[in-house]
């Protein structure tokens, strides 16, 4: 089978790939298992390789894969190189703190010594997004692979020129990326170790199934659809220009974008007219160019259905878009509903809603499938009793919920299982270890 990726904005093909056969891909895992063992018995080699090996190569072809990763799924250019940066600052976060990570920790029993350790569990399988398709793959294989395992990397298809632009970049015998179709995974996850799933929630759902009867360790990234909660004490004003980001980052495509706005119903007016004369001012074009903040949608399935949801939001509120739909784009797009709406939307669209209570604010919030993160706006002391109440993985307040490398990044509900980043997302493909020695 071949598999075609194309420039979602003018159609152009971009690249042909055939895909991996069974025996092919047993010849990746093959690979990757005869030199695993070695890799995880070399700490001081796995630190070695990120400073000097993989951070470099990425630095090296920023510019390249800037310009691929736009290319192939749409995201504008000034995105795609501030996600290599990004990445780039995990690499020297993980090689200042990982090994801390590692450090096996002591524990006082009556025997002459107790400690837990944080072995390698062997190969991991990565199934990874088109969206951010370089951060999620570096935030997962970057842990697997200095806790000492080997990664396959099972990109998704429309980006399969990145995928095999970032096996050249991390240069690795135990990494390698596989072009194939999703029908594929379930054949490899009898012959891994673990899963790192990030994707939707139907993909992650039918993973986990598979792994579950083997036994494997699975991680899973899934949907989102986060509240964006504007108190009465906000300052509306200011925060405007973040609630626009917050929604139109890679353009509407991220599972912590926010996407429900929960609103107090004295500032409902002044942060709907302000937040549309910022949607009305966003620059839509091509996303080569660097001026544009708003290019299409990763692909033309991808448009009909965020198309066929604003139709639906129309039945339960009052809908206005800001721009045309043409060219794989869909505009900025303000849905002021009085309904629930339980779909996670992956596009440029804000679903805005009114409270007039506390109480009534947390249960907006929570009325979702999802639970991946929350934003909360107004006085610190007002909002951050709230954030025990809010069913996330992660409460910001005064701030856009996002990834760091410094704390752990997951969700709850049908968000997911399981953390990436930190210390709690590196050693979840570790084996915890007790060792105890009596006297």
């Amino acid at each position: 089978m071949e598999i075609k990726t194309r420039n979602p904005f003018s159609g152009q093909e971009l690249g042909k790939y055939t895909e991996y056969d069974a025996n092919k891909m047993d010849e990746v895992l093959s690979h990757i298992r005869k030199n695993q063992p070695e890799w995880s018995r070399n700490l001081e080699g796995r630190i070695e390789y990120l400073k000097k090996t993989l951070r470099p190569n990425l630095a090296k072809k920023k510019e390249e894969l800037a310009k691929l990763m736009s290319s192939e799924m749409g995201k504008p250019i000034s995105q795609s190189l501030s996600e290599i940066d990004k990445c780039l600052n995990l690499l020297d976060f993980a090689g200042d703190k990982f090994l801390e990570f590692l450090e096996p920790e002591e524990v006082k029993t009556e025997g002459k010594k107790t400690y837990v350790r944080f072995d390698p569990l062997g190969t991991i399988l990565l199934v990874m997004p088109w969206n951010y398709p370089l951060w999620q793959v570096m935030r997962a294989a970057v842990p697997a692979m200095f806790v000492g395992n080997g990664v396959v990397l099972k990109h998704a298809s429309i980006v399969s020129g990145t995928s095999l632009l970032i096996d050249e970049i991390f240069e690795s015998p135990v990494f390698h990326s596989i072009v194939a179709s999703g029908a594929r995974i379930n054949a490899l996850i009898p012959k891994v170790d673990g899963i790192s799933v990030t994707g939707s929630t139907s993909t992650g759902i039918q993973i986990a199934q598979e792994a579950g009867k083997y036994l494997k360790k699975v991680v899973l990234e899934l949907g989102g659809s986060d509240p964006f909660i504007v108190l009465k004490s906000a300052n509306v004003a200011e925060i405007v220009e973040k609630a626009t980001f917050a929604r139109m980052q890679n353009n509407g495509q991220s599972c912590i974008a926010s996407k429900r706005f929960v609103v107090h119903e004295e500032r409902f007016d002044e942060f709907v007219e302000g937040l549309s004369n910022q949607f009305s001012a966003i620059k839509i074009g091509d996303p080569l160019e660097k001026a544009t903040f708003l290019g299409p949608l990763s692909s033309k399935n991808q448009t009909e259905a965020v198309t066929k949801q604003i139709d639906d939001l129309r039945k339960i509120g009052k809908v206005e878009s800001f721009g045309e739909f043409s060219r794989g784009i869909v505009p900025p797009t303000i849905a002021k509903v009085n309904g629930s709406y339980k779909e996670e939307v992956f596009g440029p669209v804000a679903i805005v809603s009114k409270f007039r209570t506390h109480d009534e604010a947390i249960l907006l919030a929570n009325d979702t499938p999802f639970g991946l993160g929350a934003s909360i706006w107004g006085d610190s002391e007002e909002a951050e009793p709230l954030a025990p109440r809010i069913e996330a993985g992660m409460v910001f307040v005064n701030k856009i919920v996002a990834s760091d490398p410094r704390v752990p990044f997951g969700g709850v509900k049908q968000s997911g299982i399981g953390r990436e980043l930190s210390k709690f997302g590196l050693r979840e493909f570790a084996n915890v270890k007790t060792v105890w020695i009596d006297h």
